[in-house]
């Protein structure tokens, strides 16, 4: 499949490193800006503020028309190509960002939101308010992912609830929605995001590789029926 990474979290645009893309030039082409691809087969497509920065600890201090304008041009003026998903990236919260890409993507089918809380109740409340502004602004909300859902000791595996569990699980039975499952908290996967590496290569037994291949069959399975 050809898929496209949208990152729209313009103060903090982690995606390129996330997925060891460096710090190449973006070129044009007749049809825009042309996405940096991480495959030689050209199936996995970026587009992110942290490609056109100079310098990687500049800060984006921006006010709400210009991340607005920029996000439209995300959407309108880069040659995606053919893409069966769009994944649009966004920072926590209901704010300027969110609302440019609804906006610039009206004319487009947008498939739904995927909400990821951790299970503590401050993280919990805040997805409560994301939920509302999905149902304000017609958007289907596809689940609800629970992130660092206890912590996987790298030494015997065993899962420890550091922070606590079940929030995710609970907030989605309160409004109505799908919960897609949990991800713990797993240094081989934070160490392999950090690194640019490939976790689904690297780490094909894990606990956690389990949890993210359930929860991505789940979602195309949503975005298919």
């Amino acid at each position: 499949e050809a898929v496209g990474i949208l990152d729209v979290d313009l103060c903090g645009p982690s995606i390129p490193r996330m997925l060891s893309a460096g710090r190449p030039d973006v070129h044009q082409c007749d049809s825009g800006w042309v996405p940096v691809y991480t495959d030689a087969q050209k199936s996995l497509a970026l587009m992110s503020i942290g490609f056109l920065m100079e310098d990687p600890d500049e800060a984006v201090v921006w006010r709400g028309p210009k991340k607005t304008a920029l996000i439209g041009q995300f959407v309108s003026d880069v040659a995606w190509g053919e893409l069966d998903v769009l994944l649009v990236d966004t920072p926590p919260g209901t704010s300027d960002e969110h609302l440019a890409v609804l906006e610039n993507l009206k004319k487009h089918r947008v498939d739904g939101a995927v909400l990821v809380t951790t299970p503590q109740a401050v993280s919990t409340g805040d997805v409560r308010r994301e939920i509302t502004f999905c149902k304000k602004t017609g958007v289907r909300i596809l689940g609800i992912i629970e992130n660092m859902s206890g912590f996987v000791c790298p030494h015997c595996s065993e899962c420890s609830n550091i922070f606590s569990k079940g929030g995710g699980e609970d907030l989605a039975k309160l409004t109505g929605s799908v919960f897609l499952g949990s991800v713990p908290l797993d240094p081989q996967l934070s160490t392999s995001m950090e690194e640019g590496k490939d976790f689904m290569q690297s780490f094909p037994e894990s606990a956690t590789f389990s949890a993210i291949s359930s929860i991505c069959a789940t979602l195309l399975k949503s975005l298919n029926d």
